[in-house]
């Protein structure tokens, strides 16, 4: 399950930077105006290595012991 997770948060965080950066990109290099884009550039990047760390911990975090899930069936 865990190596799964990894997986998963590796490739959500590639699709949703390829689909970000690539049309940053484009807008920069073929606009007129896309140079006031490169204003924008850092706050991008700040915010895919936020997520980056948040799928990473999402994809490390362990499930709770088994005996310990709150449900009505646990002895008392």
């Amino acid at each position: 399950m865990s190596r799964l997770r990894l997986v998963a948060a590796v490739g959500l965080w590639s699709l949703v930077a390829l689909g970000v950066v690539v049309p940053l990109v484009w807008l920069i290099n073929n606009r007129d105006w896309g140079v006031g884009l490169m204003l924008l550039v850092p706050f991008v990047v700040y915010g895919l290595m936020r997520l980056g760390r948040l799928l990473e911990a999402w994809a490390n975090a362990t499930p709770p012991p088994s005996g310990m899930s709150g449900s009505d069936n646990a002895p008392r």
